[in-house]
């Protein structure tokens, strides 16, 4: 049977330097006129709806405002984004083996890959593609489509199922990322989770969120590989 494995983007395909923070911050202030405690909020696992609810929330906003006006946000976040990734300074790269793993995950037909990320849609594709990651992936899940992470995964696995041309349970997907919310939102919908400890979160602390898998990066190729083919036979198991 095919598994389908869903990636998390930031932190786990690629480092991030900041774009999306600098991006997101000139957007609201634009936008909005206000962008909260930005600076030190914690970004990581959270989908980019949310972290603006959250924001928004903190200065003082009631959620019937924020609905009303967060969509504004997104087309500004863009051209923001795309001009932070274009900079030396904020232009991220993939994480260890992450390019190597992706070509041959690509060449075995025991696997599809996609995405599962908190990015809005065409953010996770600049972001890709200015780590040279472009093209990669078959479909994806993203905070655009749903502000609740836990939605994505049965989400991700009925669009596999329609551009795929075979059907896809959400149960039978793994879904790898690098902080807690990812394996939260695996578990919500049953499926398997790989953690990865390359996003701020170390191997013991990944590890108390119970994933299938703790892997302190993606570097070793035939580990990864093996890692992946016994979470993949668990399932079928």
């Amino acid at each position: 049977m095919k598994r389908l494995l869903l990636f998390d983007v930031d932190g786990t395909l690629i480092e991030t330097r900041g774009a999306g923070r600098r991006a997101l911050r000139a957007a609201m202030l634009e936008v909005l006129g206000e962008a909260g405690m930005i600076e030190g909020h914690e970004f990581r696992g959270k989908t980019d709806p949310a972290i603006v609810r959250e924001l928004l929330r903190g200065a003082g906003w009631d959620d019937r405002r924020i609905d009303a006006e967060m969509p504004a946000v997104w087309g500004p976040y863009l051209r923001e984004l795309e001009a932070a990734l274009a900079t030396s300074e904020l232009r991220p790269s993939p994480c260890p083996g992450v390019r190597v793993l992706l070509e041959r995950l690509s060449e075995n037909d025991r696997y599809a890959l996609g995405l599962l990320t908190g990015n809005v849609e065409e953010g996770a594709e600049r972001k890709l593609r200015a780590a040279g990651l472009a093209g990669r992936f078959a479909i994806g899940a993203f905070g655009s489509d749903s502000e609740r992470r836990a939605d994505l995964p049965r989400l991700a696995a009925r669009r596999a199922s329609r551009h795929l041309g075979r059907e896809f349970h959400v149960e039978d997907a793994i879904v790898i990322g690098d902080t807690p919310e990812d394996v939260r939102c695996a578990r919500a919908c049953g499926s398997r989770a790989v953690a990865v400890a390359t996003g701020g979160y170390d191997v013991e602390a990944l590890r108390t969120y119970r994933p299938d898998v703790v892997l302190d990066d993606l570097s070793d190729t035939e580990a990864v590989l093996a890692a992946l083919e016994a979470v993949a036979s668990a399932v079928a198991s």
